[in-house]
C-alpha cells in the first residue's frame, strides 16, 4: 500500500492545488500562489513509483465504471508524482472527446475538465502519436494563447507540461497529461515523468481495449488479469533483480531501444546470420559489435568491412585475400577478412551496394563457408558468423533484379530494425549530454545545456539520426559564446540549418506566395496510405495544399472519410489538415 502518512499529508495540502474540476477562475487564483506541497518529492523513489504503479494496476483490474476507474488512477498518480493537475481524456470512434476525467471526478465537473484541456497540444499528441514535453508552455509552439490562458500561465507563472498518447493496438484513443508550476526542479521532473507516464498510459490503454471489447461484461477475462498482475509484480521487484541488457556505446532508455537490445541479447547466443536494417546514422555498427560481444565468440576477432567503399576487384581481394603474383601489386600473399574472422564475426556494412557479379561469389561463401584466394586454387574453409547491414530497401532491389533473391534469403535470416532517432526522442537529452561531455573533454571546455537548448533538440526530426545530432552538438558548441548553450546558439533557430535543405520541399516563389502547404505528419504504428497525385512525400510525411483539400471535400460531398481516401490520408490526418487550414465543414 501507499504510505498512509504521506497520503494524508498530501490530501491536507491538496486544497492549494487547482483540480481540473474546479472553475477556471478558481484555477487561475490558485496559480497565483506558490506551490507549498512538500508531501511528494519532485522525483519519487523507485520503490514509491513501483508501488504506485502496482496500486494503479489493481484499480484498473477492479470492476467499476470506466470514468470512476480513470479518476482513481489520477488520484493515485497524485500520491507519488508532484503535479498540479492531471487529466485522462479518451476519444470516440470519430476522434471526438468522449470521456475527460481528473482527480475527484463527478458528473457535474466533466465539462470543467474539458475546459482545462489545452486543445492544440492535445491535437498534436493525438495526430503525431508522440509525447509532448514543454518546460515552459508560454514559449512552446504547441500551445496557443488560449491554451496558456487555460493552464493559467503568465509572465509571472511559468507552467511545465507533459502529455503522452494512450494507445489501443496501433491507434491513439486518448491522452494522459499532467502539469506543474515551473521551478528549479522542473528538468528532473520532466525527464523522470517522460519515462513513467508512458507505462501508466499503456496500462490505461489495455483497460480501455478490454472495456470496449466487452462492454456488457464488467469482469475482465481472467487470463488477461493474471497477465497484468504478473507484469506489475515484475515491476514491483527491485531493479537489481530484473534483467537488463547493457551495451557499451549505446546510450538511451527509450522503449524502442530497450526492445532492440532485448532482441540483440537473444540472437547473440546462436550462430546465425543477422541483417541490420535502418536509416543511415542510427548506429548499426554498434549493434553489430554488441551482438558479437554478447555471443560465445566474444573473445574471437570482430572484423568489419564497408562494402560500398571499395570497387569490386579490391573488395574481392579484401574479403578472400590473394596469392603472391595474383595481380601487379601483389608482392606477397595476404589473408582476407574471412580468414581473419575465422571462429569470430565478420560485419559487412552497406551490403546492398555490392555488384550483381560479386553477389554470386559472396553467396557461395555464406552457404559453404569455403572459398579460394584471388590467384589461388586451394580451398580454404572457415567458421565465420556474418552480420550484414544496409539502409536500402532490399525487397525493392530484388524486385528490380538489382539484388539476388537467393542472397537476400541467405543474409536475412534474422532481420533487426534499428530505430531512427525520431522514434526514440526520449534518448535525445542523454545522447546530447554525452556528445557535449566528449566535446568538453577534447577541447578543455565546460559548456552545459540550457533547458531551452534541450527543447530545441527534442523538437528536431534529425533525418541524419545520431550522426546528425552529434554534428549539431559539436557545431553549436564551437560557435557558442557563453558558458552554456541556449536556444539562440542553434543554426536552425536562425533558419541557417543547411541539413534541412535535404528534406524541405522546393516550392516555386509564385506558388509559395499564393498558397502555403501543410506538412501532414505520418501515422506512427499504422500502414500509411499511398500519397495522392500531386502530394509530395517528405521524410515520411505528406504536403497537401488548401485548394486540393477543398476540391476533394467538394467532390466527396463534404464527407471526411471519403475525402481522406481520395487524398490518401487517414481520417485523423484529414481532420488535422482541416483544422490547420480552418476549413469550415459544409452540411449538405
Amino acid at each position: 500500500m501507499l504510505d498512509s502518512d504521506n497520503t494524508r499529508e498530501f490530501e491536507q495540502s491538496a486544497g492549494e492545488t487547482p483540480s481540473c474540476c474546479t472553475s477556471l477562475q478558481d484555477a487561475k487564483r490558485a496559480n497565483s500562489k506558490p506551490e507549498t506541497n512538500n508531501a511528494v518529492p519532485i522525483v519519487p523513489s523507485h520503490e514509491s513509483a513501483l508501488t504506485g504503479v502496482f496500486e494503479i494496476s489493481k484499480v484498473l483490474t477492479a470492476p467499476s465504471r470506466l470514468e470512476v476507474t480513470l479518476a482513481k488512477v489520477v488520484d493515485l498518480l497524485r500520491s507519488f508524482v508532484q503535479m498540479r493537475c492531471g487529466i485522462i481524456s479518451l476519444l470516440d470512434g470519430d476522434g471526438q472527446l468522449d470521456i475527460t476525467v481528473g482527480a475527484g471526478w463527478s458528473e457535474s465537473c466533466d465539462e470543467r475538465c474539458r475546459m482545462y484541456l489545452p486543445r492544440k497540444a492535445i491535437d498534436q499528441i493525438v495526430t503525431t502519436d508522440t509525447p509532448l514535453v514543454a518546460e515552459n508552455i508560454a514559449v512552446h509552439s504547441a500551445f496557443s494563447a488560449a491554451d496558456t490562458d487555460v493552464l493559467g500561465a503568465s509572465d509571472a507563472i511559468r507552467v511545465s507540461f507533459i502529455g503522452v498518447p494512450i494507445r489501443v493496438d496501433a491507434n491513439v484513443v486518448g491522452t494522459l497529461t499532467i502539469d506543474r508550476v515551473l521551478d528549479n526542479g522542473s528538468r528532473s521532473w520532466l525527464d523522470y515523468n517522460l519515462r513513467l507516464l508512458p507505462v501508466i498510459a499503456n496500462l490505461v490503454g489495455q483497460t480501455v481495449k478490454l472495456r470496449r471489447s466487452f462492454a456488457c461484461d464488467r469482469e475482465q477475462p481472467m487470463a488477461e488479469k493474471e497477465r497484468l498482475q504478473k507484469q506489475f509484480c515484475e515491476l514491483k521487484r527491485p531493479a537489481r533483480e530484473r534483467k537488463k541488457v547493457y551495451v557499451k556505446g549505446m546510450i538511451g532508455d527509450s522503449p524502442a531501444l530497450r526492445g532492440l537490445l532485448e532482441k540483440v541479447a537473444v540472437v547473440a547466443e546462436a550462430k546465425i546470420t543477422v541483417l541490420l536494417r535502418g536509416e543511415s546514422g542510427t548506429g548499426k555498427e554498434l549493434i553489430a559489435k554488441a551482438i558479437h560481444e554478447l555471443s560465445p565468440r566474444a573473445k574471437r576477432p570482430f572484423i568489419k568491412l564497408n562494402c560500398a567503399a571499395l570497387p569490386e576487384t579490391v573488395l574481392e581481394s579484401e574479403l578472400f585475400g590473394h596469392e603472391k603474383g595474383a595481380f601487379t601489386s601483389a608482392f606477397n600473399s595476404r589473408k582476407g577478412r574471412f580468414e581473419l574472422a575465422d571462429k569470430g564475426t565478420l560485419f559487412l556494412d552497406e551490403i546492398g551496394e555490392i555488384s550483381a557479379s560479386f553477389q554470386a561469389k559472396l553467396l557461395r561463401v555464406l552457404q559453404e563457408q569455403e572459398f579460394e584466394r584471388v590467384g589461388g586454387n586451394q580451398t580454404i574453409k572457415v567458421d565465420v558468423r556474418v552480420i550484414a547491414a544496409t539502409n536500402k530497401n532490399l525487397e525493392e532491389a530484388v524486385a528490380r533484379n538489382e539484388f539476388r533473391a537467393d542472397l537476400y534469403y541467405r543474409i536475412s535470416v534474422v532481420p533487426l530494425l534499428v530505430p531512427a532517432l525520431r522514434e526514440r526522442r526520449g534518448d535525445i537529452p542523454l545522447l546530447a549530454a554525452e556528445f557535449l561531455k566528449n566535446f568538453n573533454d577534447e577541447n578543455g571546455r565546460t559548456l552545459t545545456f540550457d533547458p531551452s537548448a534541450i527543447e530545441v533538440l527534442m523538437n528536431c526530426d534529425f533525418p541524419g539520426n545520431i550522426r546528425e545530432l552529434e554534428n549539431c552538438v559539436h557545431r553549436t558548441a564551437i560557435m557558442a559564446a557563453g558558458p552554456s548553450i541556449g536556444r539562440n546558439d542553434f543554426s536552425c533557430y536562425h533558419g541557417q540549418c543547411f541539413s534541412a535543405v535535404l528534406w524541405k520541399p522546393a516550392t516555386p516563389p509564385a506558388e509559395a506566395a499564393t498558397s502555403a502547404a501543410v506538412l501532414v505528419p505520418p501515422v506512427v504504428g499504422e500502414q500509411a496510405p499511398l500519397a495522392p497525385v500531386g502530394a509530395a512525400l517528405i521524410n515520411g510525411a505528406k504536403i497537401i495544399d488548401r485548394e486540393g483539400v477543398i476540391a476533394a471535400m467538394e467532390r466527396c460531398g463534404w464527407v471526411q472519410a471519403k475525402a481522406a481516401r481520395l487524398l490518401g490520408l487517414t481520417p485523423r490526418q484529414i481532420g488535422y489538415v482541416l483544422r490547420k487550414y480552418e476549413i469550415e465543414i459544409k452540411r449538405l
